[in-house]
């Protein structure tokens, strides 16, 4: 009997160590899992903090991919950029409206001379062109590198033609702007005997007295580059219709009458004497 109790002794203290070491098992790998986490947490944590935040990465990311990719990024762009002044040059509507759609830059200029798709068209008189880039958000003022702007050019290098000038008018354009001779595009128009161009720029608060850096006025330039001829005459008699001082001389102090006289310009001289001019 004392035998039996001891084996059941024996087997219950064997019982016993093993429920122990099977509880405590599952500690020692809890333990093991907890320390793996604490060394992960740990190595994420310097990592975040070597890099910034790990909300930062992603933004450092994506910049190095823009950076790395940007030159041809900034290639393709500048393509479609030359390529909306050259279409909005030839007057090609459907290429400037895809461009335009695509992205390239309204505002964009050539390396040459600093023309944009506005001035391009300007030059090729493209009323329709210049229309769609102005609703895209060209500005009708801004000059190339030879002081010339889409309203400049609407004065005097499309012709006798005041629609493209109509236009710019509509769209904010300054008469105060000024060329490369400081001239007004009045002074520019009389200049050529543009009569209809005259007669628009004239409604406006254009300043008819203005002096170029040659001395000249509107007058004097239709006087003395318009060799008496009928459409530089009827731009006599415009301006002089239109308030023109008709004895304001040129740097040299010769008046608008002298001119006409030295140049035989009888009509001129005509006008400007029956408008007080001495």
């Amino acid at each position: 009997m004392i035998e039996r109790n001891i084996r059941v002794s024996h087997l219950s203290l064997i019982l016993v160590l093993l429920m122990l070491a099977g509880c405590s098992s599952p500690s020692v790998s809890d333990n093991s899992d907890n320390a793996q986490q604490s060394s992960t947490d740990k190595t994420v944590t310097e990592t975040s903090s070597a890099t910034g935040g790990t909300d930062q990465t992603a933004p450092v990311t994506k910049k190095e991919t823009v950076e790395a990719t940007r030159p041809e990024n900034a290639e393709v762009d500048r393509e479609a950029d030359m390529a909306l002044i050259s279409a909005s040059s030839r007057g090609d509507e459907q290429s400037v409206k895809r461009l335009l759609k695509q992205g390239a830059d309204v505002h964009a200029r050539d390396e040459t001379g600093g023309t944009t798709p506005l001035i391009a068209a300007a030059y090729g008189n493209r009323l329709e062109i210049a229309r769609i880039l102005i609703e895209a958000g060209a500005d009708v003022n801004v000059k190339d590198e030879t002081q010339q702007s889409a309203y400049l050019i609407s004065t005097a290098e499309v012709g006798d033609d005041p629609r493209l000038l109509k236009l710019t008018l509509a769209n904010g354009a300054n008469v105060r702007s000024l060329d490369s001779y400081n001239g007004t595009g009045l002074i520019r128009a009389a200049d050529r005997g543009y009569v209809d161009v005259v007669r628009e720029l004239l409604k406006t608060d254009i300043d008819v007295d203005h002096i170029n850096n040659l001395g000249w006025t509107a007058l004097l330039e239709a006087i003395i580059l318009g060799n008496c001829d009928q459409r530089h005459t009827e731009v006599v008699r415009l301006l002089v219709e239109a308030g023109a001082d008709v004895n304001l001389a040129d740097g040299n102090g010769v008046t608008p009458l002298q001119h006409a006289r030295q140049q035989n310009c009888t009509e001129i001289a005509q006008i400007l004497e029956n408008s007080g001019a001495v």
